[in-house]
């Protein structure tokens, strides 16, 4: 197992915290529960891109990673196929992931502004990175079963991270699924922007993926995104860090 994406505290009770983490961490990187998803990321981790057919895919579950004090979770959909099904971790090496962390450097949550590999030194303060489903799916649309069987993974996670103030959904997906963590009702619609209270002092924030899809066509902006992320830091109780 590798624990180097594990940020923690020196201290007994958030050194438990981030054991708990690692203790999932390393169930998640086993799990083969769902037979389609198994076979999709194991042959795209053989077959590879042109672009990156030197080098040696992940090809497993893609856990989340961060800071296990966060404020702040950020909630995806699942692993890209070439990003973090090729390097390990959540939002790594795909355009996806450029966009994520330059918004989370801009407000002063990571200590770089790129995420390239699982060694590139980059910490997260306050922030966890995850998703609902951790395996790579094909078309990006997991089925509801394989939802469901990963839900044990997520409802776990989110348990482990009792600080948490804000969780940011990037995309409907998401939003849904910690909205049926929360078992929110009536269900709560999805919209970039739109605001939730949990409960006092938490809230569910959504926002547009920060997919291709929306990036490349305008869809979602740079500023709309560091405006999420302001929204964000207040509702988390962080003071402005914003470069």
């Amino acid at each position: 197992m590798d624990g180097k994406d594990i940020v923690s505290d020196s201290s007994p009770g958030l050194k438990k915290e981030a054991s708990g983490l690692n203790r999932l961490r390393e169930q998640i990187i086993r799990c083969r529960q769902c037979p389609r998803l198994v076979r999709w990321r194991e042959q795209v981790a053989r077959d590879k891109k042109a672009s990156y057919s030197s080098e040696v895919y992940w090809g497993r579950p893609v856990p989340g990673w961060g800071d296990s004090q966060a404020k702040i979770v950020v909630v995806g959909l699942a692993p890209g196929a070439h990003g973090a099904n090729r390097t390990g971790r959540m939002f790594t090496g795909d355009e996806s992931g450029r966009w994520l962390y330059r918004a989370l450097w801009r407000a002063g949550w990571a200590s770089q502004a790129e995420s390239v590999n699982r060694e590139d030194g980059l910490k997260l303060n306050d922030v966890w990175i995850t998703a609902p489903v951790k395996c790579a799916p094909p078309t990006n649309r997991p089925t509801v079963k394989e939802r469901d069987a990963c839900s044990g993974f997520f409802d776990r996670e989110l348990g482990l991270l009792p600080r948490a103030k804000v969780y940011l959904a990037l995309g409907g997906f998401g939003f849904a699924a910690v909205s049926r963590y929360f078992a929110l009702r009536p269900k709560p619609k999805f919209g970039h922007g739109v605001e939730v209270q949990l409960s006092e002092g938490r809230w569910l924030v959504g926002s547009y993926h920060v997919s291709q899809q929306n990036t490349f066509t305008g869809r979602l902006t740079e500023t709309m995104l560091d405006e999420v992320m302001r929204r964000v830091g207040v509702r988390a109780g962080l003071s402005p860090r914003s470069r």
